[in-house]
């Protein structure tokens, strides 16, 4: 089974040319590691440690974690198909933020990376935005 850590350049590049000047929603799916090799952490653990070094990125910008939490039940969609471990929507005011969050010196997107088996990051627009 494919799994994906890192962006994808063709959907970055239409992200980055369609977004415009609006709030920035992001919904993470997130599958984490069983065991960090690395740390002998869990992937869930090693993924609290990324939170933490990534609040002050999260911080500088007045991003706004709008839910964090486990998905429990599927009512709608195959039963046998298995959930992700968290669920992660944070808001940011432009693409600027998101992008400057995400590329300044020092931000810790090896811990995320370290942390997780399988990934999603799917921006996600209002209906209201026109």
């Amino acid at each position: 089974m494919e799994s994906y850590i890192n962006v994808n350049p063709d959907e970055f590049q239409k992200f980055k040319e369609e977004v415009g000047n609006v709030p920035v929603i992001m919904l993470n799916l997130l599958r984490y590691k069983n065991v960090v090799e690395e740390t002998g952490e869990t992937g869930k653990e090693a993924y609290g440690a990324y939170l933490n070094a990534a609040a002050p990125f999260l911080e500088k910008v007045k991003a706004k974690v709008l839910f964090f939490g486990a998905p429990k039940h599927m009512l709608i969609g195959p039963t046998d198909e298995e959930l992700w471990d968290s669920v992660i929507v944070v808001q940011y005011d432009s693409f600027s933020d998101f992008i400057g969050m995400a590329t300044a010196e020092g931000y810790p997107s090896h811990l995320r990376a370290r942390a997780l088996s399988d990934s999603r990051l799917i921006h996600c627009k209002s209906i209201q935005q026109t």
